[in-house]
């Protein structure tokens, strides 16, 4: 395989960037706010929990079904391109929903839908890594993914905290800019990274005909892999609830005058650490090991939530958000690294799209448990905010748990 240079990388890893604004907008900032004009307060997280919990689990069963499907589109465009293209042009619909609506029957729907389309396109982007990049620059290239992504997640929250008033009441603007994101990083990836014609004749019955070989899976040949996606699966859980309820945190424990803003800014933080990090990372895990990498990543991890909830002021929140983040960039890279390498070659599409049974279903289980969990404690505790401190201990657990579940994985690190 050709060695890529770096406008190469770059092409092929900038579709990410739209997708990381998206939801880094969406998921912390946007949503928690603009729920707050249509739910009660006692039960802000458990709205917020519920909605987040069906949109991801829909997400974990489109996301591997498009790119198993991609593995062996045929096309005259290549296998990945097609549908990544589709999925976007449904994306700019259900935001157009979520943006100008209104009401919650349409935020919902909106929301839903965005969740089926952006998948849709999703699980084909995944397989354009290691489609292009040789084995040797794999750990560069996922570097530079992670690089990108949290590059989107910095100015997501930053213009998400700006752009949406505090009331949440018009979210208009922000979406449009979201719109514009998404279309030129998509369009830089699908002009920037050809792929080559896909013969319709190698296969005698379409994809969708032939499903069931495409979910054929040697459980016991890939035991590493999903050693690999259970310790994932436990990273993120931990992680993804510190994301999804820190708005409300904020605006309910550390009394700032605009929780959206400060909520953006610390979100920007968290990021920051993790665009420190994730190049290196890719560089380390192509030297020491990606396994020694995700170690240091999950222990930095659990003292970064640890520390938060000893927080007194807004500056030392975002210093220990900053460890967290610096943790999980080593994290995400070094595991994407370890995961393409892991993958069959002849099914990374397929292969790549079940790291999202960690990742969106260790997102759709976070809101589900503890959205409803920080609302009973909270409200068992009034003033205390015990549900929030749970939450970031739980952080700490899950981070602990991923490192023990590191060491089954026994291939390639």
């Amino acid at each position: 395989m050709k060695k890529l240079g770096l406008l190469q990388m770059l092409a092929l890893n900038f579709y990410w960037i739209g997708m990381s604004f998206k939801w880094n907008a969406l998921h912390p900032i946007i949503l928690p706010a603009v729920l707050l004009n249509y739910t009660p307060d006692d039960q802000k997280n458990t709205y917020l929990g519920l909605l987040t919990f069906a949109g991801l689990l829909i997400a974990m069963i489109v996301q591997p079904v498009a790119g198993a499907v991609s593995d062996s589109w045929a096309s005259r465009w290549g296998r990945r391109r097609p549908l990544i293209l589709l999925g976007t042009l449904f994306d700019f619909v259900f935001l157009a929903l979520l943006g100008w609506a209104g009401g919650l029957t349409w935020l919902v729907i909106g929301y839903i839908c965005l969740q089926f389309s952006s998948n849709v396109a999703h699980g084909p982007a995944q397989g354009l890594l290691p489609d292009k990049a040789p084995p040797g620059q794999m750990g560069v290239a996922s570097g530079l993914k992670t690089f990108l992504d949290m590059l989107a997640l910095i100015a997501a929250s930053l213009a998400a905290g700006r752009l949406l008033d505090p009331s949440g009441k018009d979210p208009s603007r922000v979406i449009l800019v979201v719109m514009v994101v998404i279309a030129v990083s998509t369009a830089v990836t699908l002009l920037g990274t050809p792929e080559e014609p896909s013969d319709r004749q190698e296969k005698r019955v379409s994809p969708l005909a032939d499903l069931r070989n495409h979910f054929r899976i040697d459980f016991r040949k890939n035991t590493s892999y999903w050693w690999l996606i259970a310790s994932r699966f436990s990273f993120l859980l931990g992680i993804y609830g510190i994301q999804s309820f820190s708005f409300n945190f904020i605006s309910d424990v550390m009394n700032v005058e605009n929780p959206v803003q400060v909520a953006g800014d610390m979100m920007a933080v968290l990021a920051i650490g993790l665009v420190l990090l994730a190049l290196a990372g890719g560089w380390l895990s192509d030297r020491l090991g990606a396994g020694r990498i995700l170690l240091a990543a999950c222990l930095m991890t659990a003292c970064g939530c640890l520390l938060i909830p000893l927080a007194e002021n807004i500056s030392r929140l975002t210093l220990f958000a900053g460890i967290v983040g610096a943790g999980a960039g080593l994290f995400l890279t070094a595991n994407w690294a370890l995961a393409s390498r892991l993958a069959p070659v002849e099914q990374t599409g397929k292969f790549l799209g079940l790291t999202n049974l960690a990742t969106a279903g260790s997102a759709a289980l976070a809101r589900l448990v503890e959205g409803p969990a920080l609302d009973w404690l909270n409200n068992a505790w009034p003033g205390q905010w015990v549900g929030y401190t749970a939450m970031f201990l739980f952080g700490v657990v899950c981070a602990l748990v991923s490192a023990m579940l590191l060491g089954k994985v026994r291939a390639a690190v």
